[in-house]
This record gives C-alpha cells, sequence and structure tokens, in this order.
C-alpha cells in the first residue's frame, strides 16, 4: 500500500488534484481551469489529464474526491450548479473504472473542506462544526459529534441555499435570496457591476474588486458588506439550529479577508444573541486552497470518522 492517497477537488472555477500523505500533508500538488464546455466528456478528459499529471503513471490505492453539488450521494453521481455540462455525471463510477483496485469516495466540495479543516485546520479541536466554501458557489458541509453528517441524499450542511432575503435575486437552484444568490463571488462582483464598479482589464474579477475595496471604492466596500452581512446571518440561523462549536469560512472570496470577515461577524453577533449562539467561534480556515484536497484524501485515510460505514 502506498503512503498517499490520490485527492480530487472538482470546482466551478478549478480542478485540483494532489498526493495527500496519512498524514494529511500535501506532496504533489496540480490545478487547471474547469473547461467551459456543455460537454461532460470534454471535461472529464481535463480532469484526467491533470490526475495524471499528478500520480505520474502509478496507480493510487485509495481516491477521495470532492465535487460542487447538488449529488447522488454515496453513488457519486454530480450535478454542480456550476458545472452545467455534468448533470447526474457518474463520476464514482468513472473513477472506480479507472482505478478498480481502489476505494473511491466522493463527497460534496464542501463537505471535503469541512471535514479537510476539521482533521487538520481550524476546527481540528472542535466536535461540532460547520464548514462554509464562499466561492463561485456557497457552499457548506457539517462535522457533528465528531463524525460527518451526511443527511439522507448526502447534501447536508447545504448552507449557500438558506434563505437571507426572502426578496432578493433569483438563485440557480431555483430559489430566491438564497445565501449563494448574494454572496457567492460572481454575484458579488455583478452587484458592484450593476452599483457603477468598473473591473479593470485582464485578472480574476473577485481579485480585483477587492483590490478596489481596499483602495476605498464605496461600491467595492459595499458589495462585500452586503455580502458578509448575509452570509454572518445564515451564519446566526445555522449555529441557532445545531448549537456549533465553530463555524470555519474558507474558498476563494474568504482570501478578500476583513473586507468579508468584518462584516460578516458584524452580523453574526447581531444576529447570535443566545449565549449558546454567542459562544460559537467564526473564523477562517487554515488550510487555504489545500482544505478540499485534504478533506478529500481524509474520506479514504480517516474514513472512520468521515465516511459511513455501508456507504460503499
Amino acid at each position: 500500500m502506498t503512503d498517499w492517497a490520490l485527492a480530487v477537488d472538482v470546482g466551478g472555477t478549478k480542478l485540483a488534484a494532489a498526493r495527500v500523505r496519512e498524514d494529511g500533508t500535501v506532496r504533489v500538488r496540480a490545478q487547471r481551469p474547469t473547461p467551459v464546455t456543455s460537454d461532460g466528456d470534454e471535461i472529464w478528459s481535463v480532469l484526467l489529464s491533470l490526475v495524471d499529471d499528478v500520480t505520474g503513471g502509478e496507480l493510487p490505492d485509495r481516491v477521495g474526491v470532492g465535487c460542487g453539488g447538488p449529488m447522488h450521494w454515496p453513488a457519486g453521481e454530480v450535478s454542480p450548479l456550476n458545472i452545467p455540462g455534468w448533470r447526474d455525471f457518474p463520476l464514482r463510477q468513472r473513477l472506480r473504472d479507472r482505478y478498480p483496485d481502489a476505494p473511491v469516495r466522493v463527497h460534496n466540495d464542501a463537505v471535503a473542506m469541512a471535514v479537510g479543516e476539521h482533521w487538520k485546520g481550524a476546527g481540528r479541536e472542535a466536535r461540532h462544526m460547520l464548514g462554509v466554501v464562499v466561492s463561485t458557489g456557497v457552499g457548506g458541509g457539517l462535522v457533528l459529534d465528531d463524525r460527518t453528517v451526511n443527511g439522507s441524499s448526502g447534501n447536508a450542511g447545504h448552507v449557500g441555499h438558506v434563505v437571507v432575503d426572502p426578496d432578493g435575486p433569483p438563485c440557480a437552484c431555483g430559489g430566491q435570496g438564497c445565501l449563494e444568490a448574494i454572496a457567492r463571488g460572481p454575484a458579488v462582483v455583478a452587484w458592484a457591476k450593476e452599483h457603477g464598479w468598473t473591473e479593470p482589464a485582464g485578472g480574476a474579477p473577485g481579485q480585483a474588486l477587492a483590490e478596489s475595496a481596499r483602495g476605498g471604492d464605496p461600491v467595492a466596500l459595499a458589495a462585500f458588506t452586503r455580502a458578509g452581512r448575509a452570509l454572518g446571518i445564515a451564519l446566526a440561523s445555522v449555529a441557532a439550529l445545531l448549537d456549533l462549536d465553530v463555524i470555519v469560512v474558507g474558498g476563494g472570496l474568504a482570501n478578500a479577508g476583513a473586507l468579508l470577515v468584518g462584516p460578516t461577524l458584524v452580523a453574526f453577533e447581531r444576529h447570535a444573541a443566545m449565549e449558546f449562539t454567542r459562544r460559537c467561534r467564526v473564523t477562517v480556515g487554515e488550510l487555504g486552497d489545500d482544505a478540499g484536497l485534504v478533506g478529500a484524501a481524509a474520506l479514504v485515510l480517516a474514513a472512520d470518522r468521515y465516511w459511513p460505514a455501508g456507504a460503499d
């Protein structure tokens, strides 16, 4: 048996893969932009090429995957809202066919982030934790009583579709006023543009918006404040429902730091008014972009805590 697992992180913006050692250390890592195409097999081909770069032709004996949702779990048939080329795509079976001698486990990418931060990051001392990814979409994963909570369909913890404004914008899920419709990166940028912010040429829009906000641009600042407020309201509601120890926030938009997290904390403190909700700590993840990969690996390296018996 090798001393590493193949970890894969499938998101709407990027595909990433890594060799992750049994102690959670990321050894070899690579990533590519997620293809913008309606051809599911083209996306699969790019993912395989990425995986081959990481494995170097060596066959992994354990494979863990985090992928945007929703999905049919544990079958691993995925329909990421931000990857329209995959609808009921049999990701787990495709990987099983490629690596027939390896256990393959696929879960929501936000669950993988939560597991990574709980196993080796900012939530490792907590028994009751919510991990939140704020990126191309907004997702979440739950660890309660030191174990992953999956729900009846594997989609438990999907905080991005908590409604924070019933009269808010439509969401890609078909609902209205969801946290994701307000706080996901592209929505924050779009709102800023609608209110007069001009995106500079070149570079990533989210990073450019953050730079404008740090430079004092009032529209850019308002965009992050609006997103952070929505996030804080949602987190206060979840903390009240679940009596959490800690909420760990990660993902690309969280890299904006205080621009997003500051308004989040203000809103959380305003709405999390009961003693047990005030006890819940809200913090930024420690693992950065590796959180999803470390968590995907934990599905096979620490399965006693993070993968339920009988789900194979």
